[in-house]
């Protein structure tokens, strides 16, 4: 027996149009219809394909032949050959192809029926023992064809050029149903889940699920979306970030809380940003930023080695080390370092000490419209550290010493308030990563939500609002803390080498078409 070549069924040939394609396939469903339940309610399969490859795969023919297998499983047809009163199709789960071989005389007058009136798409169940043909393919020698589901649309033969890309997005199932490595994406993704999962689990730290819905958007500097409760009569917010609840967790006495959260955040849409996304957010009692780093150095190390096999990852031409320690420099030292040899000039320390010489750097340097952040030093610096400094952090490296100004939740340094002990982790160029030690002091905590609450009043729209129920509980007493969100939707893309974030999330918000 030999494996016949792969031919397109006619009706799918080049030059059909889009009409004669649907037309053919509703004949063909009423074909079946005529043979068989369309829409039966389920069907017994003893395993899976990507299962019945994995277990029978290094199988050979002899082994096969000394131990027969009969098996039964189910997928989607993804190929079809006919030869004479003979055929084969391919089977997918979605993670491996299994070969099925049709004989007339085998399946019967029915069966061979139903074979005929396949499409490419179909969802068909398949019932046999398992053999190699004389290619070497393993294969299942059909006994019994059951219909599962009728494929009306014909489905994509290839992925190619933007707008097939934007379909993938749109449309992931079919992406997911002619794409394995789209699935192999998902499937890492939730590895890394997981592995994080285990990894606090074993660490004491307990999982808990804050509101989404929320008087207050708090936890971060971001312009959220607003929604209103009817019943109530009352104005909310999707969450920005969980971190306000969590820590009214630890007031409460939980000294190891995490979460894997959606936040949603009202800004634009980039490669590296979408309006709904997942974070991890973890919070240590007795603990301070620096030992947050020690343990996300563990963390992420061993989770990219369950995930990938090893630390050394690819991305974007380079290649990535994820073996601890990594790299530590301050904001102001890595500005200092991406401008040393620009020819714009490089920025001086002088420029660095005052609001004036950092509005002129930040001119210099093409931050965007600079003068908006006048007498603003640290946000001058962090815009000017984004602008010079975030794309050249390829390998892990912690940014630290961080200004006040942006740091509304952090603990100040005591022997300058000017900075707080925060840190940011950076790879593949981006942030992955933020942590700091918790500012616990109730009244310091009220003087910067007035703060920015004046600064959301002249129309900075991240700014935070005063939030006396939480000022409240720290009123309580918060012990000493470090908290941490990790993106997770970032680790993915440079753990499976996706630039985009729409590559990593299954259903990407889009623009209507």
């Amino acid at each position: 027996m030999t494996d016949a070549p792969e031919k397109t069924p006619p009706a799918e040939a080049e030059g059909v149009s889009e009409g004669e394609l649907l037309k053919h396939r509703r004949e063909s469903f009423e074909q079946i219809g005529a043979l068989t339940d369309i829409y039966p309610f389920s069907f017994p399969a003893t395993a899976t394909v990507s299962g019945i490859v994995e277990r029978y795969g290094k199988l050979s023919a002899e082994d096969l032949d000394r131990e027969p297998a009969t098996e039964s499983a189910a997928g989607r047809v993804l190929a079809l050959r006919l030869q004479g009163k003979a055929g084969f199709l391919d089977l997918s789960d979605g993670l491996a192809r299994l070969q099925v071989y049709v004989r007339m005389d085998a399946v019967g007058e029915k069966g061979w029926a139903l074979f005929r009136a396949l499409d490419l798409g179909d969802w068909i169940g398949v019932t046999g023992p398992l053999f190699r043909t004389r290619t070497g393919q393993l294969s299942v020698k059909a006994q019994v064809l059951t219909f599962l589901a009728k494929c009306l649309k014909p489905l994509p033969e290839k992925w190619h050029g933007l707008k097939d890309v934007e379909v993938r997005y749109r449309q992931r199932y079919l992406d997911l149903a002619v794409n394995p490595e789209s699935r192999a994406i998902f499937e890492k993704r939730a590895a890394i889940v997981r592995a994080i999962r285990r990894f606090l689990d074993g660490r004491g730290f307990l999982e808990v699920e804050t509101p989404m819905m929320q008087p207050m958007a708090g936890g971060a500097l971001a312009r959220p979306f607003v929604t209103h409760h009817n019943a109530l009569d009352l104005e909310l917010y999707l969450r920005v970030a969980p971190e306000l609840y969590l820590k009214r967790l630890v007031v409460g006495g939980i000294e190891r809380v995490y979460e894997i959260n959606r936040n949603f955040r009202n800004e634009g849409i980039s490669t590296h940003h979408n309006p709904e996304f997942t974070m991890l957010e973890f919070y240590q009692a007795y603990a301070r930023a620096s030992d947050l780093i020690d343990l996300t150095e563990e963390m992420l190390s061993g989770l990219v080695r369950e995930a990938v096999g090893g630390t050394i990852t690819a991305w974007s031409g380079h290649t990535i080390d994820w073996s601890p320690p990594y790299r530590r420099i301050t904001m102001r030292d890595a500005v200092l370092e991406a401008t040393r040899e620009d020819s714009r000039g490089p920025v001086r320390q002088e420029e660095l000490a005052t609001a004036s010489g950092l509005l002129g750097a930040a001119r210099r340097f093409g931050v965007e419209k600079p003068d908006r952040f006048a007498g603003q030093k640290g946000k001058l610096l962090a815009e000017l550290f984004e602008a010079v400094g975030e794309a050249g952090f390829i390998q892990p490296t912690f940014l630290h010493e961080f200004p006040t100004e942006i740091s509304p939740l952090s603990k100040q340094d005591p022997a300058d308030p000017e900075w707080v002990d925060r840190f940011e982790l950076y790879a593949g160029g981006m942030e992955i990563a933020n942590g700091f030690s918790e500012l616990n002091d109730p009244a310091e905590q009220e003087r910067r939500f007035v703060d920015q609450a004046k600064q959301k009043a002249g129309g900075d729209t991240e700014a935070m609002q005063l939030d006396s129920d939480y000022i409240e509980a720290l009123s309580y007493g918060m012990p000493p803390t470090a908290g941490e969100g990790v993106g997770i939707d970032r680790l993915t893309m440079l753990l499976t080498e996706k630039p985009s974030i729409r590559d990593v999330i299954l259903f990407p918000l889009m623009r209507p078409r």
